[in-house]
């Protein structure tokens, strides 16, 4: 096939076309059919994927709420997922995407024990990626904060600890 071209108008009618073709491939490449699972992506580079030892599985922060030892649990989700459902006793900060989230987190951190222990949790959407957690966590680190684990919530908190009949409180 020998394609001939005159001129300008011909040479953008090519770049369009093939440009149109590239976009539909990438289209194609993307599109999840219905009723598969989406794949999962890493967390973007800036938000590096938190260190297992940093993780707590949802039995063990059930057993430790319900000790004496309690950690500080600190709810990093928006505001709407926490009034539906939340750890018991678990301060809300807002999402930890936002500035003010995070504002309003290392204001209240201004007042806690490096040493305290305190669990991060969202639970929007699965963990790898969640927007909330990562950088809550690390504003929280970069304060000197030394023992910070995040809850482990694969799927999301309805599933993860709602569903698996964990302790939940409604409301503010």
């Amino acid at each position: 096939m020998r394609l001939m071209l005159h001129g300008h108008r011909a040479r953008s009618s090519v770049v369009l076309t093939v440009a149109a073709l590239a976009a539909s491939v990438g289209l194609l490449i993307s599109y999840v059919p219905p009723g598969t699972a989406a794949p999962q992506t890493a967390p973007p580079a800036s938000q590096p994927d938190v260190p297992a030892a940093d993780v707590v599985q949802p039995e063990d922060l059930a057993k430790a709420i319900a000790g004496k030892d309690r950690p500080i649990v600190v709810c990093v989700a928006p505001r709407f997922l926490y009034d539906g459902a939340h750890v018991p006793g678990a301060l809300f900060h807002g999402p930890g995407s936002t500035e003010a989230g995070l504002a309003d987190l290392r204001q209240w951190a201004q007042g806690v024990p490096h040493d305290a222990n305190i669990v991060l949790y969202c639970g929007c959407c699965p963990m790898t990626r969640c927007p909330n957690i990562r950088p809550a966590l690390a504003a929280l680190r970069k304060m000197g904060f030394t023992h910070v684990k995040v809850l482990s919530l694969p799927k999301d908190f309805h599933s993860d600890w709602i569903e698996k009949g964990y302790p939940v409180e409604k409301g503010q």
